[in-house]
């Protein structure tokens, strides 16, 4: 099997495309764009991670297994954010505000001093 060679240009070029992307990022984290931040931060976040495994991973000129592979970790990547998300979705919070009357997001104290260290 040989190995595909891929000329030092698209190497430079990948690298100055993830450069100019987190300069984007960096830049549309200063705006307030309110509930679009975060999405357009996983997109952009995405994008790059895209650029980085097709090419600085060779999937891109690699066999039909190892994108099988890379799409097998990516579905079990999936269910763990699903599970994650699934439980931090029951878990039972309650906005207390503190002594300065700013409220902050804290778990109902259950007996275990959690709500009495955020105070």
């Amino acid at each position: 099997m040989s190995a595909h060679k891929i000329p030092a240009r698209i190497y430079y070029l990948i690298f100055a495309t993830l450069l100019l992307l987190t300069m984007i990022t960096v830049e549309v984290a200063f705006y307030d764009i309110g509930i679009l931040s975060f999405p357009v931060a996983l997109g952009i976040a995405c994008f790059k991670s895209t650029l980085v495994i097709l090419y600085f991973m060779h999937v891109r000129y690699g066999t039909g297994l190892t994108g099988l592979f890379v799409s097998a970790g990516f579905i079990f990547l999936a269910i763990l954010m699903v599970f994650t998300l699934m439980d931090l979705n029951t878990r039972d919070w309650q906005v207390q505000p503190d002594e300065s009357g700013i409220s902050l997001a804290a778990p109902f104290d259950h007996g275990y001093g959690i709500g009495k260290q955020l105070r």
